[in-house]
């Protein structure tokens, strides 16, 4: 705190062995390595007329006297060792790098800032200082003008003072000095002052020479004005108002009286305590912060409790705490020696208070507590919540203020603060103090709360709603990333599906719903529903969109998106694509690795109405990648969307060892080229196919005799596939398919097919739309065991229909080779 650079009037006199301390109002400046300043106290802007905003960065031998002689050498006499020279000389630049290693002091005569002087008399201390802080230099300075009239003993004039050092040991009262000479150092952490304090101190107390035998060591002023000079300075103002003259210009400084002071410099505290906090949203950032910005300038211990729900990042809190209110210590700081606090009282402890702590009387009315000392009675009963821990040491003596942290009239949590036993009392002012403290604290903690517990809600929302991609299907792996849009809109409506279609076939969409946050990700939701539903009744791409789009038009007028959905076919090595205004997808080719954008109807938007789509079919070949993506990995605004689309279509063809890698790699490419705002889905999938041998069809009659030939040709053909193991839960479950196919179809052929792949699929499709369903049959049912058995002896089974009738089919897993 910058306290000790008040204006005011210098005391104290020196008395051989009982010298007492000289209170001088001093300037605070610090110059950082570079040699410009970077602190310059209210007392500086006084005594060299420079205001903050003017000096801070810039070069230290334009504002202070200490980089030369004094003006006028016949001005003041030389005293001792200190010549018109002393000083860090023009040397000063070499000073501030490390290589000076003792303290200077000088006297100057300065140009006065205002009217009522020509010049001003700064007598000046400079440390160099060392360490791996940027400060390399402290200046403190006094105005002599204070000392003139003061009876500085024996007769001495005021031209006999000089500045100059002492040890502690030199005079009585260093322990005094050493004590306050922090509070005027600028707001630094404990680390720093500690260290530039104790180098001070081992340099040398500043003090005031008189004689080779006098000197008053220098001791921070606070400044406050005597009350006949602040009557005196009344007086002169109610004159100049009578007389009609203007006020004196010193008048808004030298007119403060301690009550004013006092509540500027809380002022100036909550402000900057203001600025320290808050800088995220991230809730334990933020309670760091919160703690490490009121130790140690306004306390020296701060221990942070939040409740179980907002820790925990639930809903807001409801209700009035109890004794049965969980309170969790989320941070403690203070200025202790290492350690001493950390295992009596760790950070992440939970607990309730009892109804008699000062704790409970705080969150239960949410008004601040104040105790002025810690008795030991109240120390025994803190410390009896802490089983097998003696924090009586630690708190007895020692000054208390428990503060709320509340939101809209709710206490989310509290602040115990504690004071040396040596330092100044909590007071009045120090519980209003801390009172708003903890009002604007808490609600930094609520938005940052709010913030987390919307985040949670969104990720769950978003997570819930993206698929979770088999890595692989019949005849194709699959790949896919999804990157959310911003920090504040990590929410969003693209999305990605596949769907196992009859016939080995994989359906794979890729859509964007227009939009952000909630309701486009609700909305995303229903879509990338509705289209499983329709995909699973086998629909053409188009006639898919066609019903997506009716779809949407009953949903609302504001429901639009794009979509891209493409059937892949790995026995015909066909690709059947269609496009509701979405970007063209990339098809990479195996043979020469050449990638393309495909050439596609675009579309109309889901959601407008009207617009005919179109199904397109591509022919493919084993290991061609095709590459579906939404605009936001393409799109930066301000550039063209063909430079998107050249990138991805660049980076979709560079080689990778794996399907992972190849995605990693083209969202390297268009992820960095900054300026995204949107969210991204990529799903990349590699066409493998499958080959012809691996594949075996049969007609199958409607005689119930077809069963046992059905039978016959499985096992047949599992003995050629070498799956012996498969050939008995085959044989029977396909009976059991065949058999419900011969009773129920009208005229079409029954079709039996297996595929052997990354597993063994076998399909039955006849022509009756009714799909089998389980039964419960009891003992002496003769029907309803047939689907019990496949559901029992099956990896994976299903139905589905199709345009002609229906599709059941089951799979199993392979043998280990």
């Amino acid at each position: 705190m910058d306290r000790g650079t008040e204006r005011g009037t210098a005391h104290g006199r020196a008395g051989g062995n009982g010298v007492v301390a000289g209170r001088i109002p001093l300037a605070v400046v610090v110059v950082d390595r570079e040699g410009l300043v970077s602190h310059w106290s209210r007392g500086a802007r006084r005594l060299f007329g420079a205001v903050k905003d003017e000096a801070v960065g810039r070069p230290a031998v334009d504002l202070l006297p200490v980089s030369g002689a004094l003006p006028d050498d016949d001005e003041v006499a030389p005293y001792g060792a200190y010549s018109p020279y002393d000083g860090l000389g023009p040397d000063l630049e070499s000073s501030l790098d490390g290589r000076l290693s003792y303290p200077a002091a000088g006297r100057a005569r300065l140009s006065a800032s205002d009217g009522d002087r020509d010049r001003i008399d700064v007598l000046w201390w400079a440390y160099p200082l060392v360490g791996p802080g940027p400060e390399r230099l402290l200046v403190l300075a006094a105005d002599a003008a204070g000392l003139r009239h003061e009876d500085t003993g024996a007769g001495l004039t005021m031209e006999r003072i000089a500045p100059g050092f002492a040890l502690h040991t030199d005079f009585q009262g260093a322990e005094e000095l050493a004590r306050r000479l922090p509070e005027i150092l600028p707001s630094m952490s404990v680390g720093e002052s500690a260290r530039i304090v104790a180098q001070v101190l081992e340099l040398g107390y500043p003090v005031l020479e008189f004689s080779q035998n006098d000197r008053v060591p220098v001791t921070p002023d606070w400044g406050v004005p005597r009350r006949a000079e602040r009557k005196a300075r009344q007086e002169r103002a109610a004159a100049a108002v009578a007389s009609g003259a203007p006020l004196p210009q010193d008048a808004p400084d030298e007119g403060e009286d301690l009550e004013y002071a006092a509540v500027r410099e809380r002022l100036e505290f909550l402000n900057e305590v203001s600025g320290r906090i808050g800088t995220s949203l991230d809730l334990s950032r933020t309670i760091v912060e919160v703690s490490r910005a009121v130790v140690p300038r306004f306390t020296d211990v701060a221990g942070t409790y939040l409740r179980e729900q907002v820790v925990a990042g639930e809903g807001f809190p409801e209700g009035v705490p109890d004794t049965t209110t969980m309170w969790h210590r989320v941070a403690l700081e203070h200025t202790d020696e290492p350690g001493r606090w950390d295992d009596v009282v760790p950070v992440g402890e939970a607990m309730p208070f009892p109804a008699h702590t000062p704790f409970f009387q705080c969150m239960t009315t949410g008004d601040p507590v104040l105790v002025p000392r810690i008795s030991e009675q109240m120390g025994h009963m803190i410390a009896a919540q802490f089983e097998k821990r003696d924090i009586r040491p630690l708190i007895t003596g020692r000054s208390m203020l428990v503060v709320p942290l509340k939101a809209r009239n709710v206490v989310l949590g509290f602040m115990i603060l504690l004071r040396h036993p040596e330092r100044v009392e909590f007071n009045d002012m120090d519980r209003v103090t801390g009172a708003e403290l903890a009002a604007r604290a808490g609600l930094v903690l609520d938005n940052a709360r709010m913030y987390t517990y919307q985040e949670s809600v969104a990720e769950t929302l978003q997570d819930s709603m993206l698929p979770h991609i088999e890595p692989r299907m019949a005849g194709c792996d699959i790949a896919t990333r999804y990157l959310p849009g911003t920090l504040l809109g990590r929410v969003g409506g693209d999305w990605f599906d596949s769907v196992k279609l009859p016939g080995s076939r994989t359906a794979l969409v890729v859509g964007d719903v227009m939009g952000h946050g909630l309701n486009s990700a609700a909305m995303m939701g229903q879509l990338r529903t509705a289209v499983q539903t329709m995909a699973a009744l086998d629909l053409p791409p188009a006639q898919l969109l066609r019903n997506l789009d009716d779809l949407a038009q009953r949903l609302g007028e504001h429901y639009l998106a794009t979509c891209l959905y493409a059937v892949y076919d790995p026995i015909k090595s066909e690709l059947q694509i269609a496009n509701a205004g979405h970007i063209p997808p990339v098809l990479v080719r195996a043979e020469d690795g050449h990638s393309d954008l495909l050439d596609l109807p675009t579309g109309a938007p889901i959601g407008v109405g009207g617009v005919p789509f179109e199904s397109v079919v591509v022919r493919v070949a084993p290991g061609d990648r095709l590459v579906m993506c939404t605009d936001g990995l393409v799109e930066v605004r301000g550039e063209d969307i063909g430079v998107g689309l050249a990138t991805l279509c660049e980076s979709a063809a560079h080689p990778a060892a794996s399907m992972d890698d190849a995605c990693d790699t083209i969202i390297r490419a268009l992820n960095t080229r900054g300026g995204r705002k949107d969210d991204v889905a990529l799903l990349m999938a590699r066409l493998n196919g499958i080959e012809p041998e691996d594949v075996a069809r049969w007609r199958i009659g409607h005689d119930r005799k077809e069963v046992g030939r059905a039978r016959a040709v499985v096992r047949e053909q599992l003995h050629v596939w070498g799956l012996n193991s498969l050939v008995d839960s085959t044989e029977l479950m396909v009976s059991e398919l065949v058999t419900n196919a011969v009773r129920h179809s009208h005229s079409r052929p029954i079709e039996l097919r297996l595929v052997r792949g990354e597993t063994l699929l076998c399909e039955v499709d006849d022509d009756d739309h009714t799909l089998p369903t389980l039964l419960s049959a009891r003992t002496l049912d003769e029907f309803g065991r047939g689907m019990r058995v496949v559901s029992t002896l099956a990896r994976e089974w299903g139905t589905s229909r199709t345009s002609s009738g229906k599709t059941v089919w089951f799979e199993l897993t392979l043998p280990r080779r």
